[in-house]
């Protein structure tokens, strides 16, 4: 996953304690602390004695701006001890965790001050391992696993690659963007959100003329992508059908590369079907033993810009021109209009509509929200600064009891906000 640029203020006064342990991997930790400043979060750092092996504090506190906790400058006169930054964090992330450190937390061990903090937060805690690939497939450690996640722990799996020393398999630290992730959806999540299926499409399909031409459009996929990411962070169980696949996603985003509209509605079909079963959650020692289905309504966010028609007659190979000659006709066919088509029983279903033509955009989509039995519509209006492939992006959700003009701003935040709106379509709350 390639790094990225968290939106400012997406963790404002949000207050995160980083812990970091003696593992080669550490210097990650750093680019981790400059995300979560640069969303707005307020960071501290504990370490642990092994790690100031590797790290001086005073470069975390460069990167923190905040005083380091470490055996050296622990204070009971102030808040910098193992007990009051965890009462003053909202969030605990342990990043790199080295296996030593990992098989001491499950097993209530607490011989450093990082240990000593974690023994005393008891909230959900984001671990981030790194370790050599047989110290983390020891069984030992993998059985440490098993109980953290018992334990209100929430584990960032490694990555599997060459490690630096020289093993290759599981165990390198996960992307930074990954941990960042992670703790952000664990900051922002969202009751009604949480446990809910969201199917959300995106992009322009592509109506194949033969093996090298295409019919599509100018959609970018930005607007699905954002949502996608959006309805995550908020706790939602996503799956993204789209034709551009975005590799700067969290993994847990369930993403399917679609091509043309049939295959766009074969797979909608499905993903739909899968939604309406609801969620499985994993239970913690802290609940039963017996997991619980979840059957919140799913929602469905109508983003992908179908085509109207394809080729009636794709070929197969290339078309030649002098086969052509020097007019060509190309023969195409209307697609059948999928959100007008698909059973929309049993979800909510939001359809968006772009258009140039401000004086008939809010007449087509109160046609749009009627005619092809939608919950809501969500109007964009192109104009310079929020044209195809645009960052910036500004909404009219339309629906049934009216129009809500949310104004211009970049697609995370208006995401955000067309959740937002997006909730009180739903007469049941979070049922």
């Amino acid at each position: 996953m390639s790094i990225i640029t968290p939106m400012e203020n997406l963790l404002k006064n949000k207050n995160i304690l980083v812990g970091v342990t003696g593992s080669i991997a550490i210097y990650k930790a750093l680019e981790l602390i400059r995300l979560f400043v640069k969303a707005g979060a307020n960071v501290r750092v504990v370490m642990s004695e092994e790690a100031k092996k590797f790290v001086t504090p005073l470069t975390f506190e460069a990167v923190s701006s905040n005083a380091v906790l470490h055996m050296g400058s622990e204070n009971w006169s102030s808040d910098l001890n193992h007990i009051g930054v965890g009462q003053w964090a909202d969030l605990f992330v342990i990043a790199p965790a080295t296996a030593n450190t990992i098989n001491k937390l499950s097993n209530g061990i607490a011989d450093n001050l990082l240990l000593q903090s974690a023994l005393a937060y008891d909230r959900v805690k984001i671990i981030a391992p790194a370790a050599n690939t047989k110290m983390y497939e020891n069984p030992v450690t993998q059985a440490s696993f098993k109980m953290l996640k018992l334990l209100n722990y929430k584990v960032v799996e490694p990555q599997s690659k060459v490690l630096v020393c020289n093993v290759e398999g599981k165990g390198a630290l996960a992307e930074v963007s990954d941990i960042f992730y992670a703790s952000c959806r664990e900051l922002l999540k969202d009751e009604f959100w949480e446990n809910r299926k969201v199917v959300v499409t995106g992009g322009g399909t592509i109506e194949r003329i033969d093996s090298v031409r295409y019919i599509s459009n100018f959609s970018s996929g930005k607007m699905a992508k954002n949502l996608a990411l959006a309805l995550y962070l908020k706790g939602a169980s996503v799956c993204l059908l789209t034709t551009k696949e975005f590799d700067d996603l969290p993994k847990e985003i369930y993403q399917i590369e679609i091509e043309s509209s049939d295959e766009l509605q074969e797979y909608l079909i499905d993903c739909i079907r899968s939604a309406k079963k609801g969620v499985l959650t994993k239970p913690t020692l802290m609940d039963d033993s017996t997991p619980i289905l979840i059957q919140k309504k799913p929602y469905l966010f109508m983003a992908a810009a179908v085509s109207d028609y394809s080729p009636k007659f794709p070929q197969e190979g290339k078309l030649k021109k002098d086969m052509l000659g020097d007019e060509w006709n190309l023969v195409l066919k209307k697609n059948e209009d999928i959100l007008k088509s698909i059973d929309k029983e049993g979800i909510i279903a939001i359809g968006f509509k772009a258009e140039k033509d401000e004086k008939e955009a809010l007449k087509n989509a109160k046609e749009m929200l009627l005619s092809k039995n939608l919950d809501a519509v969500c109007l964009n209006i192109l104009r310079d600064e929020n044209d195809f492939g645009s960052d910036l992006n500004e909404i009219e959700f339309v629906t049934r009891d009216g129009v809500k003009k949310l104004p211009l701003k970049d697609k995370l935040s208006i995401s955000f906000e067309i959740l937002e709106e997006a909730k009180k379509l739903d007469d049941n709350g979070d049922k």
